[in-house]
């Protein structure tokens, strides 16, 4: 018999539409697939370099759980120069991917039906990792004319003696809105004076488009610094999605310990190789690299809106960061599920239905694709808003 926790996870929407759109292309079917969530550029030479280099040097042995000094003081050079935090290495894990990170928090702070703050729309993993801690998921709906983004106010009336955490994530999936500083200002007065521990994911953190500031939340003042888990990692900004590297840092000594324990117990160390071949992503040897896709995606982004904005009948939020566009359907098919079906079924489009996100009567698009595909995509895309019946 398997456990009941193990039966409360749902599958990955994200992962099996992408994965149905594969079979279908296997198949012959002239698929266009805007499901991905990684960058379509290669991982930069200099990372392949280190990773060569690594393996010919006999690299492939155990390391320590929390990674390998080399590693930890490459993420701790990066939190300092990128993002003005400063963090002993000792307080720096390496995990197998971002996911793993949050994972791991969460599995270590949170207890049956303790409450979890998660702005709406979320990444899809978010409330299974919660459900999974038997943890409650609270949701607060972010308004579409403010970016999707949750305001002091409303996190201030979803508070209870039960809340643990808060999830924040900006650049955000599925929306691609960045939080201000006055923002985030306004959200750490709310969390003064509460034992809340802030999950802050910034994975895309380096793809912003006009010139948006990004601010990381542990940065602001020393309580935040103190509450927040930085959670960060090399799929999005460093193109290494299959390589699983992700990190967090935190202050907090009992949970860092919790989860060494729990990681040690687990998966051990990552990937030995993926942590020496991250070295150089993590230093900004590869930053050119990084600023040549960043402006891919940025013009992608604009050719995207420039044909979705002829399209009647829908409506959409301009991102400031990350490779997503969230699109407003509830004009046209309030049932977000059979509207993405029939895109696939009719046009050979695959999208994400919103209601994977928490929020129905949207998809969301990645334009992590050619600008070929995102032109004729969104034309077909287009032809069956027209029909759509």
């Amino acid at each position: 018999m398997l456990t009941k926790r193990s039966q409360v996870l749902e599958e990955s929407i994200t992962l099996a539409i992408a994965s149905l759109a594969n079979e279908l292309k296997a198949k012959g079917e002239d698929i266009i697939s805007f499901s991905a969530g990684e960058p379509d550029f290669d991982t930069p030479r200099a990372i392949k370099n280190a990773a060569i280099a690594a393996i010919e040097k006999g690299c492939g042995k155990y390391t320590a759980v929390p990674g390998i000094s080399e590693v930890l003081k490459a993420v701790q050079t990066k939190l300092k120069r990128d993002n003005k935090l400063d963090y002993e290495t000792s307080e720096i894990i390496v995990n197998v991917g971002a996911k793993h990170s949050l994972f791991q928090c969460i599995e270590c702070l949170v207890e049956k039906d303790d409450e979890v703050i998660i702005p709406a729309p979320y990444w899809v993993s978010y409330p299974e990792m919660v459900k999974f801690a038997e943890g409650k998921p609270v949701f607060i709906e972010g308004l579409e004319k403010n970016g999707f983004k949750i305001t002091a106010e409303q996190l201030q009336k979803a508070i209870t003696p039960k809340t643990k955490v808060l999830l924040l994530n900006s650049p955000s999936n599925p929306i691609g809105s960045i939080y201000s500083k006055k923002e985030l200002l306004e959200i750490a007065e709310v969390l003064k004076n509460t034992n809340i521990v802030v999950l802050s994911d910034e994975m895309y953190e380096k793809l912003r488009y006009d010139n948006t500031e990004f601010i990381a939340f542990a940065s602001l003042n020393e309580d935040t610094l103190k509450r927040t888990v930085t959670i960060n990692g090399l799929s999005k900004c460093g193109a290494m999605p299959g390589w699983r590297f992700g990190y967090m840092a935190s202050k907090n000594k009992a949970l860092n310990s919790a989860v060494k324990r729990l990681q040690g117990q687990s998966t051990s160390n990552i990937c030995s190789i993926t942590q020496y071949a991250a070295i150089p992503a993590l230093n900004g040897e590869c930053d050119q690299d990084i600023e040549t896709m960043r402006q891919a995606f940025e013009k992608r982004r604009n050719i995207a809106l420039d044909i979705l904005e002829k399209i009647p009948n829908i409506s959409f939020y301009k991102p400031e960061g990350a490779f997503y566009l969230f699109i407003n359907i509830q004009k046209i098919e309030k049932d977000s599920m059979k509207f993405c079906k029939k895109l696939l079924e009719e046009e050979k489009v695959a999208v994400i239905p919103g209601v994977g996100f928490g929020m129905d009567g949207y998809f969301r698009i990645s334009y992590a694709t050619s600008e070929d595909l995102i032109k004729k995509g969104l034309e077909r895309i287009a032809k069956f808003v027209k029909n759509y019946h």
